[in-house]
């Protein structure tokens, strides 16, 4: 089902949810549709419109706070690998049977001289403006799409430019170098969105941090408190006024040590809570409440088990605690290779039913990436 922004803002934000919401964060692993076609999947389930996923269409509000900079050079592109050099000097390696994404195996800074070099990159130009889709954004929210502003991570960046070790060092050997890459993050972002923010209601500010793993987080509260809630906080507080309505983090791993942190820095909505990480939505639930809203939370590997552990989990997880508002509720990353198609079906047959929404209409065809 398509979410009218109201409808989907007055689910995450109100106690009173009128329907909940069953989604899809970020659709399947690579090669699993292949699978699917061997089990007999019909195309439409291949890109899951069959299973009539609710959704949300969200606009991005037409400026670019994010690092920028020449097209990568193609170094070499084989049915295996793609690897590519980018303007900031990394050598980046996507394994095409497996992956999405490509990983940098190199970075560019190690110390302020580094990051001076690479620093007109992640500065302010007006071109990071694009008004015309400004306009097109506010046409789009008129006709009912949820209108989003990214920022960049106050971990995210500084990792892609000096990966983690470097990066989590930093804080204690060079804060200098730490407190400019944050200056100028927080420059560029807040001149990119005031003028937006003046003729365009932006409804959700999104980052990206991904600051964490199973044994937890890579900074704590301390380095959250110092770096992260100045910059959080300079850019949420006045859209926040100004009505916007949700702080959406995503982020992988445990987190639980830093949660009651970043909620101080203004974050309101966290995804995709992993399970395997130690993340428990139905315990968020019962100590944060209304405070935190959450997407995801249902753990991908019960997919892959049988329909007795797809029962347990969506039980436990989609229990009436859960079903207060706040919660969009879905698997907690892509869907994984192995999954049984006949699981993945009794998993969103069973989901809806539990949840009592309509049995699901492959003819609204429809689906979203919810996720980033």
């Amino acid at each position: 089902m398509k979410f009218h922004r109201e409808a989907y803002l007055d689910l995450m934000t109100s106690t009173a949810a009128p329907r909940q919401m069953f989604i899809e964060l970020f659709g399947p692993l690579v090669g699993l549709e292949d699978e699917w076609r061997a089990q007999g999947a019909t195309e439409d389930e291949i890109n899951l419109t069959a299973f009539d996923w609710d959704y949300v269409p969200i606009v991005d509000c037409g400026g670019c706070p994010l690092p920028r900079g020449p097209a990568p050079v193609t170094l070499e592109d084989s049915p295996e690998r793609l690897v590519q050099r980018d303007f900031l000097g990394r050598t980046l390696l996507l394994l095409k049977q497996t992956a999405t994404h490509a990983l940098p195996m190199n970075f560019p800074v190690r110390n302020m001289d580094d990051w001076r070099r690479v620093k007109p990159f992640y500065e302010f130009t007006p071109d990071r403006i694009n008004w015309e889709e400004v306009a097109a954004a506010q046409k789009a929210r008129e006709e009912g799409a949820l209108i989003r502003a990214y920022m960049p991570g106050a971990f995210d960046m500084p990792r892609d430019l000096m990966g983690e070790e470097v990066a989590c060092l930093a804080y204690y050997e060079q804060p200098e170098l730490m407190a400019d890459i944050m200056a100028t993050l927080l420059d560029t972002t807040r001149r990119v969105l005031e003028p937006i923010s003046r003729v365009l209601q932006i409804d959700q500010l999104s980052v990206h941090e991904d600051f964490a793993g199973k044994s937890g987080p890579l900074v704590g509260p301390r380095q959250i408190e110092e770096y992260f809630r100045p910059y959080y906080r300079t850019l949420w507080d006045p859209l926040a006024e100004q009505g916007a309505r949700i702080f959406q983090m995503d982020t992988d791993g445990n987190i639980n040590a830093v949660i009651p942190t970043l909620l101080e820095c203004g974050i309101t909505c966290i995804y995709p809570m992993e399970p395997a990480a130690g993340m428990d939505m139905v315990e968020l639930r019962r100590q944060y409440g209304s405070r935190l809203m959450m997407l995801g939370g249902i753990d991908k590997f019960c997919l892959l088990r049988d329909k007795a552990a797809i029962r347990r989990e969506l039980e436990y997880k989609l229990q009436p605690i859960m079903r207060t508002g706040g919660v969009a509720f879905g698997i907690d990353h892509q869907i994984p290779n192995g999954t049984p198609l006949e699981n993945y079906r009794y998993y969103v047959d069973l989901g809806r039913e539990i949840l009592g929404l309509p049995p699901r209409n492959p003819a609204q065809r429809g689906w979203a990436r919810m996720g980033m």
